[in-house]
């Protein structure tokens, strides 16, 4: 009995199992399918739309676009479209939200263009050229013309701004300048020839006297580079400065005396160095260029040597090419080379940075260059090149120049502050050393012929030395003479108290005239900006302009 009850309730606990069993798979069937369901999409919802007011063109338009929608999809959902400049508020990448206001602003631009005149200004300029109260228009004024643009921005057809964008200058405005004599101090002296000089950019001239003064060039822009009377005192050759950067200057003459002082344009450009007139020609002239550069100096010399020939109307022509474009010459040999003439035209003297010689220019004899002088070039430690000065005697047999030695105990030479005078005649022998220590801008000037009372032909050179040798780079320099031979050597200006004069290759021109006939040439010096007339043969000087602006003199 006992067994029998122990299998029924075994019995009952396998049904209770399986039972429970069938319900556990049936409860994991359902979960799998509901897991199999919930992997497909929902079924679309009707999405809200929200309505927003646009202000544009005068109007006021309705549109409906969905819910969390920017202001770019609202004006494309009412088919407004911006174009140029036009803007809207808010800008186009806010949410809007319900009954939302936008409006767009329509911008246009109108650019509008006028000319407007520049007055020119007037310049009275005082000027001791002129008698006292006398006054000489230098140069007409002239009104310039600008084109300037402006424009105007409307917002919605309201004009909001006004303003100017931009100026273009289609003529500079000149200045008149009027010269106006002022009462100067200086006594007026005799002179026995014409003297030509630039003072303010213009060329002068002094005639018999130095207070009779005439103005031959009122251009007001000579650079006195080139600044050169011919021999028989009708024409001057001279440099003037060019508005175009490209162009370091140009090359022009006038005839002296003639009507109205008409200008002639040579159709030669940069030249920095040599331009003079040719010996025994009428309208000839030589000169030699360079090529303008960015960096300093602001050129590269081409070293060549031109003869042009040219007439009144401005017609020029090539006589001759003396010297190709040569760009040797050793290391400096981009900074250039100068020339001179001789008396007689037979020959140019040449000047380099590391030579000193001359090139032949008779018909009758094959050119020939010949270097009489090897220099040891200046290291001057900048964009700068030290050349020596020549000057030929009036009776073309030597040349005076100035060498560079070598400071003792000094192992560079090309660092020795120690320049010499020489004379190197051409009829042979080398250079002799005639004044030591002068300075590398002695820049010798010898005088014309004089005849002794023994019927000796002489001359006499002018020179400048040196106030501290040592320095000569930046040092002041006075005014020294001797004879030809290098004797009589002594400082004739200015006084040994008073300040040097700066060097310049210009700095001094010998009148082709005496004083009185038998006594001395005088000697036209530039001091501080003035000129100075010396008589060597007496010890007088005179000063003879008084306002500083001399540039440049010939005579």
């Amino acid at each position: 009995m006992t067994l029998l009850i122990v299998l029924n309730e075994i019995q009952i606990s396998i049904m209770r199992l399986y039972h429970f069993i069938k319900v556990v798979l049936a409860a994991c069937i359902l979960l799998l399918a509901g897991s199999a369901c919930s992997s497909s999409p929902p079924p679309p919802t009707p999405q809200e739309e929200i309505s927003v007011q646009i202000e544009v063109d005068g109007q006021f338009l309705t549109a409906s676009v969905p819910a969390g929608s920017a202001v770019s999809i609202a004006l494309e959902s009412a088919g407004i479209t911006l174009t140029g400049k036009d803007r809207v508020e808010p800008a186009g990448v806010v949410l809007l939200t319900d009954d939302a206001e936008i409006r767009v602003i329509r911008v246009e631009e109108i650019i509008e263009t006028e000319q407007v005149v520049i007055p020119f200004q007037v310049i009275r300029q005082p000027t001791e050229n002129l008698p006292t109260g006398q006054e000489k228009l230098l140069q007409a004024g002239k009104n310039g013309l600008k084109e300037v643009a402006y424009v105007r921005v409307f917002e919605d057809g309201q004009e909001i701004s006004f303003g100017e964008i931009n100026s273009l200058g289609i003529d500079e405005a000149v200045d008149e300048i009027i010269l106006v004599g002022i009462q100067s101090s200086i006594a007026p002296i005799a002179l026995p020839s014409p003297l030509v000089y630039i003072s303010n950019g213009n060329a002068w001239m002094m005639d018999q006297s130095t207070a009779n003064r005439s103005l031959i060039v009122p251009t007001g822009d000579l650079d006195g580079r080139i600044f050169r009377l011919s021999k028989d005192g009708n024409w001057l050759l001279f440099s003037r400065t060019e508005e175009d950067e490209d162009i370091i200057n140009s090359l022009w003459a006038i005839e002296i005396g003639s009507y109205g002082n008409t200008l002639v344009e040579l159709d030669t450009e940069n030249v920095i160095y040599f331009a003079d007139w040719v010996p025994g020609t009428e309208q000839v002239f030589a000169y030699s260029t360079v090529e303008p550069r960015i960096s300093a100096p602001g050129w590269q010399a081409n070293n060549d040597l031109i003869v042009k020939r040219f007439s009144e109307s401005g017609w020029t022509s090539t006589v001759e090419i003396l010297q190709d474009t040569y760009y040797g010459g050793g290391f400096y040999g981009w900074w250039g080379t100068d020339f001179q003439y001789s008396p007689e035209g037979d020959f140019l003297a040449f000047a380099s940075p590391s030579q000193v010689g001359i090139i032949t220019t008779a018909e009758d004899e094959d050119q020939e260059k010949i270097i009489l002088l090897e220099l040891t070039t200046y290291k001057t430690q900048g964009d700068w090149a030290w050349m020596p000065g020549i000057g030929i005697g009036p009776l073309g047999n030597v040349i005076y120049s100035v060498d560079h030695v070598a400071q003792e105990g000094n192992p560079s030479t090309e660092e020795s502050p120690v320049f010499d005078l020489v004379a190197i005649p051409l009829t042979g022998g080398g250079a002799r050393r005639i004044v030591h220590d002068v300075g590398m801008f002695a820049y010798p000037l010898p005088s014309p012929v004089r005849a002794k009372p023994s019927g000796e032909a002489s001359f006499q050179v002018a020179y400048l030395q040196a106030v501290f040798p040592e320095r000569s780079a930046t040092s002041n320099y006075r005014v020294a003479l001797m004879d030809r031979d290098g004797s009589n050597q002594h400082l004739v200006f200015p006084a040994i108290d008073k300040p040097g004069l700066q060097p310049s290759q210009g700095w001094g021109a010998w009148s082709p005239e005496e004083f009185e006939a038998g006594t001395d040439y005088p000697l036209a010096v530039i001091y501080e900006g003035n000129i100075w007339i010396l008589n060597l043969g007496t010890g007088d000087f005179w000063q003879v302009t008084g306002d500083g602006r001399v540039q440049g003199l010939d005579w």
